[in-house]
């Protein structure tokens, strides 16, 4: 595994925080798995090449990717990196780990295949900075693949507690809105085409749930 460490501790949480961030994951990742596997399944079947995944976390996707892939990962929290460590070392996989933000992607332009976020864009400082970076560094044609919990309906009493419970939920997990409207962001950041599906998951607060694919335009 390759470390690119440029981190600066405390820059977006504590030392606890994070810690915690990476233990809670670490367990909890295996049963939210258990809803989404098929699905990523399908939405990771033919990544190849320069793949970049924004908020790797532990680990969780490199199951679905193939072991020969030139795989990236952005990853601010180095608790996380000991996971991604243990993870690639079972399925053989060579990591490269870098651990500046999506808001500025250590990146040449146009030299990624492929970009991964699920349950990311959540916590992100900046989503259209984000999402302009990530059309920067990808290929024309490449493709931005995603899942990701976001607002329930206006006007729902689902989403009124999303809004009231922001403030403490942002304080515990890692800067994570409960209540962003990521779809439409997806919709403003000028992709070519955009593929999205809508889904629950059994789980209070975050249950609301979109994926899919969104297209950066080849050249002609």
């Amino acid at each position: 595994m390759q470390y690119n460490m440029a981190y600066v501790p405390g820059q977006t949480m504590g030392r606890l925080t994070q810690r915690f961030q990476a233990f809670f994951l670490s367990r909890w990742n295996a049963s939210y798995e258990r809803h989404v596997a098929d699905r990523k399944r399908r939405l990771f079947s033919g990544v190849s090449g320069t793949t970049l995944e924004i908020g790797p976390g532990t680990g969780p996707n490199l199951a679905y990717l193939p072991p020969d892939i030139h795989w990236i990962g952005l990853e601010p929290n180095p608790y996380m990196h000991p996971h991604l460590d243990r993870e690639a070392q079972r399925l053989n996989m060579h990591l490269e780990i870098r651990s500046c933000f999506s808001e500025a992607i250590e990146c040449e332009d146009e030299s990624v295949d492929t970009v991964i976020c699920t349950l990311v864009l959540c916590s992100v400082r900046d989503v259209p900075r984000t999402l302009q970076e990530i059309l920067r560094v990808l290929k024309p044609g490449g493709s931005l693949r995603f899942i990701e919990h976001v607002a329930a309906e206006p006007g729902t009493g689902e989403r009124r507690i999303q809004r009231c419970i922001r403030p403490f939920w942002k304080c515990v997990a890692d800067g994570c809105h409960t209540d962003r409207e990521t779809e439409k962001s997806l919709r403003e950041a000028g992709f070519h085409r955009l593929e999205v599906e809508r889904f629950r998951v059994p789980y209070p607060i975050i249950a609301p749930h979109i994926a899919g694919r969104a297209f950066k335009q080849e050249y002609r």
